[in-house]
């Protein structure tokens, strides 16, 4: 049996941007992913990566692949995200 995930805005993910609230998350490919016990995220912050969004269209400039995800918790999905989450 299969859980269904809540689904957030983007104005609900951004108030987790690890700034206002304890909660830092990131959304990637229609999934949000809890980045917030990764110390490369402190503050929010990941070189120039804001958490509190969706970094879908930024990955393809950074240094690792989509595999970095596999290691964070995935607690929603996006509302607004219309491509395909495979």
């Amino acid at each position: 049996m299969s859980m269904e995930l809540p689904e957030f805005s983007l104005s609900q993910l951004a108030l987790r941007n690890g700034q206002d609230r304890p909660e830092t998350w990131v959304a990637y490919r229609g999934l949000i992913y809890d980045v917030s016990h990764s110390r490369l995220w402190s503050d929010g912050k990941h070189y120039e990566h804001w958490a509190g969004q969706d970094l879908t269209s930024e990955l393809k400039d950074a240094p690792h692949t989509a595999e970095v995800f596999t290691r964070m918790e995935i607690v929603g999905k996006l509302k607004t995200y219309h491509g395909s989450l495979d």
